[in-house]
């Protein structure tokens, strides 16, 4: 198996990808591990949806990077849903042969948008997503 770790940026089309063999809460901290790396010093909120390994008590968060936990059964409200979308689409109905034949196929469907982050941009970036964002006002301890 391949699991594919998203985070979209839908204000810019920045993205970061990672390939991991299972969906669990051990390889959902090296996703959120490698990503902190990928955005140093960054602030981030991380919009997850319901699956276990985002919920799951275990996982370490790093500094600086916060959950944003989505109401059940609303993926509407994620924008890496509309990349997912894009993807089961570009990949359905389709027998790969090895796990390095569906990674292939995987970065040739995403390069487009690592290409072009403005695609990705026009994808995901909802204008009441981008409307909610600026209006956040960042909370004080």
């Amino acid at each position: 198996w391949l699991w594919l770790y998203v985070a979209v940026e839908p204000a810019s089309g920045e993205s970061f990808v990672l390939f991991l063999p299972r969906l669990d809460g051990g390889c959902f901290e090296r996703f959120l591990a490698a990503f902190r790396r990928a955005v140093p010093g960054a602030a981030v909120t991380l919009v997850c949806d319901g699956s276990g390994s985002h919920r799951s008590g275990r996982v370490t968060w790093p500094e600086g990077i916060a959950p944003l936990p989505l109401p059940p059964y609303s993926p509407e409200l994620n924008p890496t849903e509309r990349l997912f979308e894009e993807l089961r689409a570009a990949l359905a109905n389709r027998v790969f042969d090895d796990l390095g034949a569906l990674d292939q196929a995987l970065t040739e469907a995403l390069r487009p948008y690592w290409d072009d982050p403005a695609a990705l941009r026009r994808l995901t970036g909802f204008p009441w997503w981008l409307e909610a964002v600026r209006s956040i006002t960042p909370s004080t301890p």
